[in-house]
């Protein structure tokens, strides 16, 4: 599904407001006194209605009717049952590899709106509502609109393409896990002054010190993440792409429905059935002594 300038508009919009989200706490001074416990309910509230106008804006671009929702409610269904089957062991995640193939096929705009919904959809499931989840819509989001972002979508396919996206899941795995530390890295308290946040410093050791903090607390589940996702992507990324792009063509999301009327000297398929009925109810029907139309 391509990507329209209302689509690329309502995408660049709340790709804005989820950088200021995540970025604030490193600008803030030491007296700010605000933690994401508190803006987080502000940023759904605000992050739901952009979503729709994603939504609303990639209807007006490409003519996206019942069946695309009924598609993104499917993928969204599947993403958020997929989740809970790692347990959250060691990062283990496998929704992340049906959020790269589904991206990847289905495009920038639909892609991020698909991977918030699913993400807010598993969080529904497995009990994990709170601060962190309109962080972790908007990473999902991204992850899954990088895939639709990379080059090739209609020329690479086979193993070329399969290995594009377990580079691009690997990186994007490893990334996801980078952002979302962010969300709540500021507000840690307790810990060693080497990886710690220290408001009102500046940004350069700041930075510094949260590589430091995700080298020693995160990679552990980042890692682990990234591999299972370029594992996935390898033994069933073929299939699934196939599936997706023969139910795409089936749906015919973008073809737009035409009523002609026949032309001159043309007869509909049950103009031609009327009249044949027309005509065999006209022969059976004799009156009393008649002879039959064909006596034998």
């Amino acid at each position: 599904m391509r990507l329209g300038p209302r689509s690329a508009a309502a995408l660049v919009l709340v790709s804005a407001a989820g950088v200021v989200a995540f970025g604030w706490p490193l600008l803030a001074d030491s007296a700010s006194g605000l933690a994401h416990s508190a803006d987080a309910p502000w940023l759904f509230a605000l992050l739901l209605p952009l979503l729709l106008a994603v939504v609303v804006a990639t209807i007006a671009d490409t003519g996206l009717d019942a069946k695309a929702v009924a598609m993104l409610g499917v993928l969204a269904a599947a993403g958020a049952a997929l989740r809970p089957l790692g347990a959250g062991t060691a990062g283990l995640q496998p929704m992340f590899f049906l959020m790269v193939l589904s991206g990847r096929v289905l495009g920038p705009g639909f892609g991020f709106v698909l991977g918030g919904v699913s993400m807010f959809a598993s969080a529904l499931l497995t009990g994990g509502v709170g601060p962190w989840l309109p962080f972790q819509m908007l990473s999902m989001g991204w992850l899954t609109m990088g895939a639709g972002l990379l080059p090739g979508a209609h020329r690479l396919r086979g193993r070329a393409e399969l290995a594009l996206l377990a580079g691009y899941g690997a990186l994007a795995s490893l990334a996801y896990g980078l952002v979302m530390n962010l969300q709540g890295w500021p507000y840690l308290a307790g810990m060693s002054s080497g990886i710690s946040f220290v408001p009102g410093d500046p940004l350069p050791d700041n930075l510094a010190r949260y590589a430091a903090y995700v080298a020693t607390t995160s990679l552990g589940w980042d890692v682990p993440r990234a591999l299972l996702t370029v594992v996935l992507i390898l033994l069933c990324g073929g299939s699934v792409l196939r599936a997706l792009r023969r139910a795409t063509r089936r749906a015919a999301f973008e073809v737009p429905a035409r009523f002609e009327a026949p032309g001159p000297g043309e007869s509909t398929a049950g103009d031609e059935a009327a009249s044949h009925a027309g005509a065999s109810k006209h022969e059976g029907a004799q009156g009393p002594g008649e002879a039959p139309a064909h006596p034998a």
